[in-house]
């Protein structure tokens, strides 16, 4: 493994196919589906396809760094060099016998590549979406800089990608890559809740279905999320520090409710995986620091977001996102707790990153469905109108 040249661009190419390939799926099923309809429902399609699937990258990307699948194939973007495992069967066969329980192996190698698969194919599915939006611009009610921003992004996201290999899952690397894809389900999600405000509005029965958010509240939904991203970001810098064990009792930890613990070291942010000061190994009390912060933050967030279930749910519009909201946040707290007591199994694991993406998506949904109408509209239909969430 250290001969392997960590950047081989020689199957890029392939690469590329590879994820026309899976897009060509979807964009099919799409045309299918509706080549009778608008230009913009077929757009507005296609973002709620990508935001789909990249709810399904982002859990799968947990699978992979779940499963130790992160370096399965230790140079990017290919594998020893090849557009797939079949073509390094050799090396990963030398690596493997070498460490039979090492980083690289037959499955983790498949696992790392068909991660890098679907992501090629999100990323197509997103340059077919702008380059769309820009030629049709004229009858399509999104701004095409929506789609332009989230193609840079994802742009942005494969370098992490990159990096979280190369830089062999340096943990800050590897944090800022899970927050990057859950960003990127932001912005998808942003772009179809502005289709469908502009689809109400065009409808003369939405003045009479739809409601707006009072300023209090709509704030009390931005709160909400911004403390829902600080305790990702807290929860991704646990586990990818591999802290989730740190503290295997509840709601002690280690029989204390504050246990020794060593925050300086445990949120030296740039160092890599395991190290700590000096270039020693991270403490155990630097470990017990990461997980016991990400708990107590835990509380915090859990009353938050079920307060703001609550106070949703008495506006009528917005009761089904409400009971989404509660049901997912019950959810977080079960599979957190399950990773703790039950020795981060990992269908809980993964199901702790599905449900944190769920809540970014539910809450930006809410987020941007609950802006003010246009000034254009009149005033009689300010007056009547209520915005859909």
């Amino acid at each position: 493994m250290s001969t392997t040249a960590l950047y081989d661009l020689s199957p890029a190419l392939r690469l590329m196919l590879m994820g026309l390939i899976v897009a060509l799926g979807p964009l099919a099923w799409i045309w299918v589906r509706n080549k009778n309809a608008s230009v913009a429902q077929r757009l507005r399609v296609l973002t709620l396809l990508i935001l789909f699937l990249t709810f399904d990258l982002v859990i799968f990307g947990a699978f992979t760094r779940l499963t130790d699948a992160g370096l399965g194939c230790p140079d990017w973007p290919g594998c020893y060099g090849s557009a797939s495992p079949v073509g390094a069967q050799i090396p990963i066969d030398a690596a493997q016998n070498a460490m039979p329980t090492g980083p690289v192996t037959h499955s983790k190698a498949w696992i790392e590549m068909i991660h890098r698969y679907l992501a090629t194919g999100v990323g197509v599915l997103i340059l077919t979406l702008t380059l769309s939006t820009w030629f049709e611009r004229k009858r399509v009610p999104v701004s095409p800089w929506w789609p332009t921003v989230t193609l840079i992004w994802v742009c942005l996201q494969g370098a992490f990608g990159a990096l979280t290999v190369t830089m062999k899952l340096f943990p800050a690397i590897v944090t800022l890559h899970l927050l990057g894809g859950l960003v990127l389900l932001a912005l998808l999600r942003a772009q179809s809740a502005r289709y469908a405000q502009r689809q109400m509005l065009t409808q003369a029965e939405s003045a009479n279905t739809a409601t707006t958010l009072s300023a209090g509240t709509r704030l009390f939904v931005i709160a909400a999320l911004a403390l829902l991203w600080l305790q990702i970001a807290l929860g991704g810098w646990v586990s990818t520090n591999y802290a989730v064990l740190a503290c295997t009792d509840f709601p002690s930890c280690q029989n204390s409710l504050w246990p020794l613990m060593d925050f300086n070291q445990g949120f030296t942010l740039w160092r890599e995986l395991g190290a700590g000061h000096e270039g020693a190994n991270i403490s155990f009390q630097a470990l017990t620091a990461i997980h016991y912060a990400h708990r107590l933050a835990s509380y915090l967030v859990l009353a938050v977001l079920l307060a703001l279930a609550f106070r949703l749910h008495r506006v009528p519009a917005l009761r089904k996102q409400a009971r989404w909201l509660a049901g997912l946040t019950l959810l977080q707290a079960a599979t957190g707790l399950s990773n703790v007591v039950l020795g981060w199994p990992l269908l809980a694991a993964v199901m702790h990153t599905g449900g944190a993406a769920a809540l970014v998506v539910v809450l930006t949904g809410i987020v941007f469905s609950s802006r003010s109408l246009p000034e254009t509209v009149p005033a009689s239909t300010l007056n009547a109108s209520k915005l859909p969430a």
